[in-house]
């Protein structure tokens, strides 16, 4: 697969991150050199001979004409109508590619739930794409099939395509094709791939069709890779009847042991011993995904050196190891890798460093996407003077020559390992219920860039420029004065989360500064606060950070800390599931602002800035709920809808839906109570494990209430498939008065009108009063079905009211997501 789904270190725009950060991605990182050992030629990286055949590869002298010929492939139809095919050279016996030349068509007949997202890029109700050109790559039955109804031909092929193809993997998409086909060739099983590099006439003349059976969860993509015309266009899993060679990721990891030296440089080295067990028969290639600037020295296994592929930095540089022997499903494997290499971590300057690759500082799997559950032993060696907060239980600390030496162990299997070091002063805190031990690691001094900007505001660092106006008030922009504030939020959200959720799979949490200004991200018990919460408010007013942040300084701690319970005790199985974990931890921020801010308030503010996100215009003119449904998740930023959508999309709409069925189970009795048992009971049978959005959707029937059952199937279908799968956004209008007072009260008379949305679309209203003392008081709910009005004329009795009732209000609370009156 070529589209992957990535975290960029520094997202341009600040919003709550986490496991965080994700977009669209067209290009894989590139791999940066760094200094390697000398290796002896047969273990010197791509020197396997297989490997070099498939990467310099060229047409053959092969060609066949063909007439009407169709390839299906899934979803797509290829029509050669008429031209020329040209063969790729044969490896080890196999031809893997052709170049088509001549009149032919691509139709794209897409599963449902990629209609609509397909019907918005084309603007057309049917996908056919017309060329004149098509590059193909396989490992699958494809060149037996044209060969059996094509006839020999002259063999007038232009290379240049063929040779156009291959830079555009390498150089563009920086993605190593040759890898995933040395996959096949060397499984002695059946491949099943197929990918053509489609200049197209009518959408874009660089467009990509792929099948990869050996993909978590789509296997089946459309995409466009243009400058001005990129996106995911369509992604879904094989259909049953197309399925070729078997179907899965090839292995699952199980252990990691890292041994790793962090010095003041930033320069990182790092050995890791990897255990991993086969999914599939026939594993003889296995891809890592390691950072691109660290360069492996060596792979070993059983002390013998192994084949391994990483190809030079400016191009498609993925780390795969070649296996000295074919493993089968179920068989495990361990095997060490050596590397070394610099910008994985950045010395931002007085003992401040940013480490820029969080998930791949290390071999890791490259198909995991935090669905995956792994130990992790590891020990890291620091400068002097350094202090450092990791993943896992600390089991030691001491010192060896100029090197501080800390050894960290996983206390339970975990999504993903990360650190942060640096000269840091730290606040500690341990709690008692729940069992949890918190720190909050703040910088002793400012890094390079702080002091920079004090300088330039005191007019100081540019001679003979006089300063603009009176200069800024940024004072010392000392970042340890507000650490025991962010020890306090930390403890606080752990208590309401447990209290709300239940325990997590942590007992500890290290809430760390990171130098970075705009993003926050949270591993298992370890937290990367952006430096500039630890600005005070009069610093961030002075540097127009609070001018539209939409409270994002009031919550990214809490948000930060509810991954903990959201990405990391319950982890998502993949991008269409990402939206639980993002949308969770939103939600969860707003309960602690509800148990933080007595005047109700900020909860009100929150959730108002998370309706906004979701309906203002984008540059593009988008409006974030309108480009596509929340499992579409990142999918929906492309070049037409925009490359910030998926972020005004997964956090405040998955928010809602969470905070829509709260306010549904409330109960004036009992409170939280309902919800509270179907969170704990969510957390507790999915934890340290992957969830669906369809296994919280059972999670959820099986402890709706009564009201909920708005169909009468006793499920939440017309729910999910109104907000999560579908994109709809109901209005509301309630048009009151109160009659005379009589002895059973004042006689209420309230039209309710549901409008903007289609016949199927149910809601349960809710209905709040205003009290003549400025309380508000929820009456009741009110089912709604589609565009429609309901009347209610209903004595409200005066007894505790003390005097007739101010007014109605329908969504006081923010308790359904709809445009704002």
């Amino acid at each position: 697969m070529f589209i992957r789904i990535w975290r960029p270190a520094m997202p341009s725009v600040p919003r709550l991150g986490s496991s965080s950060w994700w977009r669209l991605s067209l290009a894989l990182f590139a791999l940066l050199v760094g200094i390697c050992a000398p290796l002896s030629a047969q273990n010197a990286p791509n020197s396997d001979p297989t490997y070099q055949a498939l990467r310099n590869v060229a047409l053959g002298s092969e060609s066949v004409e063909v007439n009407d010929l169709y390839l299906r492939r899934d979803a797509a139809t290829f029509h050669l109508r008429s031209g020329t095919i040209c063969f790729a050279a044969a490896v080890q016996g196999k031809v893997t590619g052709a170049l088509f030349v001549g009149d032919g068509s691509l139709a794209l007949a897409v599963p449902p739930s990629e209609v609509d997202i397909l019907k918005l890029l084309t603007k057309e109700s049917e996908f056919n794409e017309n060329f004149s050109q098509m590059v193909l790559r396989f490992t699958d039955s494809t060149y037996d099939e044209i060969k059996k109804t094509a006839k020999p031909g002259a063999g007038n092929c232009d290379a240049g395509t063929w040779k156009d193809s291959q830079r555009t993997t390498r150089d563009t998409l920086k993605n190593n094709l040759e890898i995933r086909i040395l996959e096949d060739i060397l499984a002695n099983q059946p491949g099943g791939l197929f990918v053509a590099f489609v200049r197209g006439k009518r959408y874009s003349d660089k467009e990509l069709f792929t099948i990869d059976p050996r993909q978590s969860g789509d296997q089946v993509q459309f995409v466009t890779y243009g400058e001005t015309k990129a996106g995911l266009w369509a992604s879904f899993r094989l259909s049953g009847e197309h399925q070729r060679g078997t179907v899965g990721i090839p292995v699952s990891i199980e252990h990691q042991q890292l041994d790793t030296t962090l010095e003041g440089n930033g320069n990182l080295t790092g050995k890791a011993s990897t255990t991993f067990r086969c999914k599939l028969d026939g594993v003889r290639v296995v891809p890592f995904d390691l950072f691109p600037s660290l360069r492996v020295r060596g792979v070993t296994a059983e002390g013998q050196q192994l084949s391994f592929i990483q190809e030079n930095k400016d191009r498609d540089a993925q780390f795969a190891v070649i296996l000295p022997k074919t493993l089968m499903q179920g068989e495990s494997f361990t095997l060490t890798t050596e590397y070394s290499g610099k910008e994985a971590v950045r010395n931002e300057g007085n003992g401040n460093f940013f480490p820029v690759s969080r998930e791949n500082w290390f071999p890791n799997n490259p198909q995991a996407e935090f669905a995956e559950y792994v130990s992790y032993d590891m020990t890291f060696r620091i400068p002097k003077a350094m202090r450092i907060a990791a993943t896992g239980a600390l089991v030691s600390e001491n010192g060896e020559g100029g090197q501080d030496v800390t050894v960290w162990k996983s206390e339970t299997p975990q999504t993903i390992a990360g650190f942060n070091f640096g000269k840091f002063k730290v606040e500690e805190a341990k709690l008692t219920n729940p069992d949890f031990f918190v720190q909050s690691f703040a910088n002793e001094e400012p890094p390079n860039w702080v002091q920079s900007l004090r300088e330039a505001a005191s007019g100081d660092i540019l001679p003979g420029v006089a300063p603009r106006g009176p200069g800024l008030a940024l004072g010392t922009m000392n970042t340890t004065l507000l650490n025991k504030k962010a020890l306090a939020e930390g403890e606080f959200a752990v208590r309401i989360y447990n209290d709300y959720f239940g325990p997590s799979l942590f007992k500890h949490l290290q809430i760390t500064q990171q130098t970075a200004c705009n993003f926050g991200q949270s591993w298992p018990g370890l937290v990367w606060i952006p430096i500039c919460y630890y600005f005070d408010t009069t610093v961030r007013h002075e540097l127009g950070m609070d001018y539209g942040d939409r409270g994002y300084w009031k919550v990214v701690t809490p948000h930060e800390v509810a991954h903990q319970w959201w990405g990391h005790t319950v982890g998502f199985n993949s991008y269409r599931d990402q939206w639980m974990s993002e949308g969770f931890a939103d939600m969860s921020a707003s309960l602690y602002l509800m148990f933080t801010d007595k005047s109700h308030q900020q909860f009100l503010t929150f959730w108002n800035d998370e309706r906004s996100l979701l309906l203002e215009r984008n540059a593009e003119g988008f409006r974030a709920i309108d480009a596509g449904p929340l499992t579409l998740g990142y999918r929906t930023s492309n070049s037409r809808t925009g490359f910030d959508v998926t972020r005004r999309l997964i956090y405040p709409k998955g928010a809602y839906v969470l905070h829509m069925l709260r306010m549904m189970m409330f109960d004036g009795a009992t409170g939280d109570q309902q919800f509270k048992e179907m969170m704990r009971d969510f957390v507790k049978t999915y934890s340290g494990s992957a969830a669906t959005t369809e296994n919280f959707k059972a999670m959820v029937e099986k402890h709706m209430t009564r009201d909920m059952d708005l169909d009468g199937t006793r499920t939440m279908d017309w729910f999910f498939n109104e907000y999560v799968y579908g994109t709809q956004l109901p209005s509301y209008q309630a048009d009151f008065s109160f009659g005379a007072e009589t002895d059973q009260g004042v006689l209420l008379n309230l039209k309710l009108t549901q409008s903007n949305v289609d016949g199927h679309f149910a809601m349960l209203v809710p209905i709040y009063l205003e009290t003549a003392d400025g309380n508000i008081v929820r009456l009741g709910r009110a089912k709604m079905a589609g565009n429609s009005s309901i009347e209610v004329h209903q004595p409200i009795p005066l007894k505790g009211l003390k005097a007739k009732p101010r007014r109605v209000f329908v969504n006081y609370n923010d308790d359904v997501l709809a445009s704002p009156n």
